[in-house]
């Protein structure tokens, strides 16, 4: 118990150390999952053993923060967060995204290099005894498309607030040079960049494998105020962007045990049936991706809203029937 405590005041002291502007005791409580009370005495001990923590005022609360961080004795990573790390890297890797897996691995000689050679050595037989036991599974799916000469464009263009000239191999004028102020990009299934065209502030996506002749324009471009990628995302179920409607769907009682721990969309509500069905709501766009996902469920799912979500799935049902054949007609 003693270990686990002191273990739980070094996380403390890290999050302490990590914050620029410092952490009120309510973000201390919630990010240790503790109670205000127990969140002061942890602060109180962290202060002893750390006494250049600093008080800043923020009215009507105060924040606590401890400036130059931490020494390095007390940063030491394990081989857990190592193995977690390359895992990470061998992943993007395997999944066709090249670029992140090189920022991870680039990380990773980084860390080490500063390690000292003695706790290296100690450390390498875990890594690799953890590495043989631990595999992520494949999944199916289209190589996502990351090339630095996208890539590289794109964030500087974000980060220095301009816009991006380029070619564009898709939409209703393949090869059209488009303007773009970027938003952000989404990896998934297939890579995007999230943006608006010309002065439009509505925004759209673009995949970047069919982006060609990139280039920073020098005409400013920053996104909306309150725009946010993640609000963004969470309109839609998937990619396509459509009108938001209410979906509940009823997940039949021999799927319920599945349903209760599957996370649908963000915006989910489950709630499980007098008849031992469960019933989830969320608020998403995308139909036609979601119609897709729930062929996965086969007969454990039946749609109650909304219609248009009843007829893409009859439509794409219709569709897979004509491409393979009626049942038998083989």
């Amino acid at each position: 118990m003693r270990h686990e405590k002191a273990t739980r005041l070094l996380e403390l002291a890290r999050l302490l150390a990590s914050s620029a502007e410092g952490l009120t005791l309510d973000e201390m409580a919630r990010a240790l999952g503790v109670g205000r009370r127990t969140a002061e005495r942890m602060r109180d001990a962290v202060r002893e053993a750390f006494p250049q923590m600093e008080e800043v005022d923020d009215p009507p609360t105060r924040r606590f923060r401890i400036p130059a961080g931490l020494d390095g004795i007390f940063q030491a990573p394990t081989a857990d967060e190592f193995a977690a790390l390359r895992a990470a890297a061998e992943n993007f890797r395997t999944l066709g995204a090249t670029t992140r897996a090189a920022a991870l691995t680039s990380l990773e000689q980084k860390v080490l290099s500063a390690v000292r050679a003695g706790v290296r050595r100690k450390l390498a037989p875990d890594m690799e005894a953890l590495l043989e036991a631990e595999i992520m599974s494949f999944q199916a799916g289209p190589r996502p498309f990351e090339d630095q000469t996208v890539l590289g464009p794109v964030r500087e263009a974000i980060m220095s607030l301009r816009r991006l000239r380029f070619k564009y191999e898709g939409g209703s004028t393949p090869g059209r040079e488009r303007e773009v102020t970027p938003f952000g990009l989404l990896f998934g299934r297939a890579n995007y960049l999230v943006g608006a065209e010309g002065p439009s502030t509505e925004p759209r996506t673009w995949r970047l494998d069919r982006i060609r002749d990139i280039k920073v324009s020098p005409t400013p471009g920053a996104r909306p105020a309150g725009f946010t990628l993640q609000a963004f995302v969470t309109r839609s179920f998937g990619i396509y962007q459509d009108a938001v409607q209410e979906v509940r769907l009823r997940i039949l009682p021999h799927g319920a045990e599945e349903a209760l721990v599957w996370r649908f969309h963000p915006t989910q509500t489950l709630e499980r049936q007098a008849d031992g069905s469960v019933l989830a709501t969320f608020q998403a766009g995308g139909m036609r991706e979601l119609a897709w996902h729930l062929f996965t469920w086969g007969d454990k799912v039946e749609i109650l809203a909304p219609e248009r979500l009843k007829t893409m799935m009859a439509e794409e049902l219709a569709v897979a029937v004509k491409a393979h054949g009626p049942l038998g007609s083989g």
